[in-house]
């Protein structure tokens, strides 16, 4: 049996510390007289900050974190990963101005010739008398690039090339569609000009080419040409001169359904409108629609005193419904007062 006493645990860890204690002053004694490096000029130095960023990233790299796990020799390291890094694009307005003008060329050439965006034919609404093939013809649009297509320019073409065309209006949709909608003049005379052919004309003067058959027009038989008019300042300078004033026009509309059956209304310069009648004269009533009314009661009123005396003349003018006259075969012209009142 051994006489050496066990120690206590107490005692065991005030033992343990002695000996740390001892140990700790001994490496301090050790230190203490080690000899230091001798520093000169031709030693280079390194800045502190320089170190201190070294010794920062010598520890990031070998820093490991220690987990315990409750077993021995253990340890979990720091997963060593990175993301890489993206590349740098240095670019200035040079470079990004040569990239835009190659897109918007690109782009511009796609536009002018891919087949998607050619016109096939326009849309042609409000025509009767006038073909949509005709139009179409005119306005030069079939096979055409939407984006070339410049709509004033395509309705004054129309405007021009079709007097019988009150009012155009073009409008373009992408990608390929073009809608005209066109008013036609509709005509209130037939103008048949002595020896050169007739014409339609509207009620705002407007001489246009016939096309078809249209009924109730005035039949007119001109004997000389009318009058040029002078264009007004706010004309439309699409809008084709007119061919006769429109108080003429609206002369001839009063006087047309009057004319007697088996005669036509004339026109001549110097006596305005007027016809053969059946009974033997000939009639002129000027060309002033105001007072076209009054001379018609004037004419009736004259005719009626004219056959209660049984007098037959060759010619009546009531161009001036305050002053007519008559004339007979064999005298040139009555100087009696014709003046009739408008209850006669």
């Amino acid at each position: 049996m051994s006489n050496k006493r066990e120690l206590s645990r107490a005692e065991m860890i005030r033992r343990r510390r002695a000996e740390r204690a001892a140990k700790e002053l001994q490496e301090t004694k050790t230190r203490a007289v080690k000899p230091m490096v001798k520093v000169t000029s031709r030693t280079p130095t390194i800045p502190i900050a320089a170190m201190q960023k070294q010794a920062i990233k010598k520890q990031k790299e070998t820093r490991r974190f220690n987990v315990a796990l409750g077993l021995p020799q253990i340890h979990l390291h720091k997963p060593n990963f990175s993301i890489p890094a993206m590349p740098r694009i240095h670019a200035d307005w040079r470079t990004a101005s040569i990239i835009l003008t190659v897109l918007l060329g690109i782009a511009i050439y796609l536009v002018l010739t891919l087949p998607y965006f050619y016109v096939p034919a326009a849309t042609v609404l409000g025509s009767n008398r006038l073909g949509r093939e005709e139009i179409n013809g005119v306005l030069g649009v079939t096979g055409q690039s939407i984006f070339t297509i410049q709509p004033e320019e395509v309705r004054e073409r129309l405007l021009l090339n079709y007097p019988e065309l009150l009012s155009a209006e073009v409008q373009v949709y992408l990608p390929n569609q073009v809608h005209v909608t066109v008013v036609e003049r509709q005509p209130v005379v037939l103008w048949q000009q002595e020896g050169e052919g007739y014409t339609w004309i509207d009620a705002n003067g407007v001489a246009f080419r016939p096309r078809g058959i249209v009924e109730g027009l005035a039949f007119v038989n001109a004997l000389d040409t009318p009058p040029v008019l002078t264009s007004s300042a706010n004309a439309d300078p699409l809008s084709p001169p007119p061919y006769l004033s429109t108080d003429l026009v609206e002369a001839i509309r009063i006087l047309a359904p009057l004319v007697p059956a088996g005669t036509t209304l004339t026109y001549s310069a110097a006596d305005g409108l007027g016809w053969e009648d059946p009974r033997g004269w000939q009639v002129v009533f000027g060309t002033g629609a105001k007072d076209m009314p009054l001379k018609m009661r004037v004419y009736q009123s004259l005719v009626e005193s004219l056959n209660a005396r049984r007098i037959t003349p060759v010619f009546i003018s009531v161009m001036y419904p305050d002053g007519p006259f008559y004339r007979l075969a064999e005298i040139e012209e009555s100087t009696e007062d014709l003046s009739v009142s408008d209850g006669q």
